[in-house]
């Protein structure tokens, strides 16, 4: 008997695969792709290979070999290498007991079976009492003449060029838009930002954006905010024509980055044919990760509540905790409440550019206009021993908190951005307070200094 059916193995469905065949439930996960999903091969991963390269480079040029040449293909064979290391991972993993995994594509019979079209044409069924809908997302493109261009690439291209462009146009100035700009600019590429939005990094705290922008700008990458692309020319050089305060230009490059963000992934089945409930931004969930059909749930980027790789795992363990304890009722490890309620209002976020972003909890803005009382803590890399040390005095820590102290959110610009705000992230996540960090003692000399020197501000 099958308990559960997962399509898609990116992290939210292989990792959840995992968990709830060691929880005993016989397990069916369908790919009809790469195991990982776009994390591991498209996304998180490649990038991450691409960005410490682009590290190393910039720190060797600053010890002062300025001549050092970039073989791209070289490190996208590194990337490669790893890719396909971690991939192999992921494939021991499916041979745990209890999991069964199905590669071919996936479509609804009905709500609890699922039809798997295999590569030589044949069909397999299979029905269980619950379904996890985990297919990710898709690239966007923006409606605009030339979207689809010759020289028009999306980030899935980028991590696969074999030779450097000299100038680079990226439209987008999200997070992914920003990786790239960040990569080839430590590669030597001129870089250009065209991005609708009036600062770059829309979800993030204003101020951190603005001075990653100011940052970025040092490096030599020119931005165009507050500006809407209107069409790309095919040519030698391209050109992209956008409109900035009311007036029509145009620039010239060799290629064109398509960064204007993710979809959810909303035809890859046929969820009208079961009444599965959705949106334009994706699959519509409950606090379970469960649709309006019950048994039915949906995780990660198609359920278009947070884009994020690590968000998909836990949205993943969510629904398991439900299936689990619904069938289940009265086993004294589940409990009454869904731990993962919590865990989820609390989402660490992070961008890895040079230097890093990370974010937890609410921006600046959104405090202000929600009328929420609070007071901004900072301080500054520059004034800490360890990011002296390490030639990284750009960057900023900021800490949102409410008046007894409890934190509201954090945002950091600097080295090590992604390590730092998890500190901040486990302090919110017990309800914790500015005292918390404050009284604790912090090893010296390090980077968690500035999140120490910000809280006894």
């Amino acid at each position: 008997m099958i308990d559960l059916i997962i399509i898609g193995a990116g992290p939210g469905g292989y990792e959840t695969a995992v968990k709830a065949a060691k929880a005993g439930l016989q397990t069916i996960i369908i790919e009809k792709a790469s195991l990982g999903g776009t994390c591991l091969n498209a996304g998180c991963i490649p990038t991450k290979c691409l960005c410490y390269s682009a590290e190393v480079h910039d720190e060797v040029v600053a010890a002062g070999y300025a001549d050092v040449a970039v073989d791209i293909a070289a490190l996208v064979a590194r990337k490669d290498s790893v890719v396909e290391k971690l991939r192999q991972g992921v494939a021991m993993l499916m041979k745990t007991p209890g999991i069964k995994l199905v590669e071919g594509e996936a479509r609804f019979v009905d709500a609890h079976t699922i039809a798997v079209r295999k590569a030589d044409g044949d069909e397999e069924q299979f029905t269980a009492p619950n379904v996890i809908i985990a297919t990710g997302s898709v690239t966007k493109f923006l409606p605009i003449p030339g979207a689809h261009a010759k020289g028009v690439i999306t980030s899935t291209e980028a991590l696969n060029l074999t030779s450097l462009p000299k100038r680079l146009c990226i439209i987008g100035g999200g997070v992914i838009g920003m990786e790239f700009a960040s990569i080839f600019r430590s590669f030597g590429v001129e870089v250009e930002v065209v991005e609708f939005m009036k600062e770059i990094l829309p979800a993030f705290d204003r101020d951190i954006a603005k001075r990653l922008r100011t940052s970025l700008k040092k490096r030599g990458i020119g931005f165009h905010v507050g500006a809407a692309a209107k069409a790309i020319y095919e040519g030698e050089p391209m050109r992209v024509e956008y409109e900035e305060k009311g007036k029509l230009q145009s620039l010239e490059c060799d290629l064109v980055l398509m960064a204007v963000g993710r979809g959810a992934n909303l035809e890859a089945i046929n969820l009208d044919d079961i009444g599965v409930a959705y949106t334009r931004r994706g699959i519509s969930v409950d606090q379970d990760m469960q649709t309006n059909v019950p048994g039915v749930y949906a995780i990660g980027d198609v359920n278009g509540l947070c884009q994020l790789a690590h968000a998909a795992t836990f949205q993943g363990y969510c629904a398991l905790h439900h299936i689990l304890s619904s069938s289940v009722p009265d086993a004294a490890i589940f409990g009454c409440e869904n731990p993962y309620h919590a865990a989820l209002t609390v989402i660490p976020a992070a961008v890895f550019t040079t230097p890093e972003v990370a974010m937890v909890g609410q921006p600046e803005e959104q405090l202000t206009e929600a009328g929420i009382e609070y007071k901004a803590l900072k301080s500054f890399y520059r004034a800490n021993g360890k990011a002296l040390s390490m030639d990284a005095d750009d960057g900023l820590v900021k800490i949102l908190a409410a008046p007894d102290g409890t934190i509201l959110g954090a945002h950091i610009l600097g080295a090590h951005a992604s390590d730092l705000i998890h500190e901040v992230a486990v302090v919110m996540r017990k309800g914790g307070t500015v005292g918390d960090i404050a009284h604790t003692v912090h090893a010296h000399p390090s980077l968690s200094e500035i999140l120490l020197a910000a809280v006894e501000a």
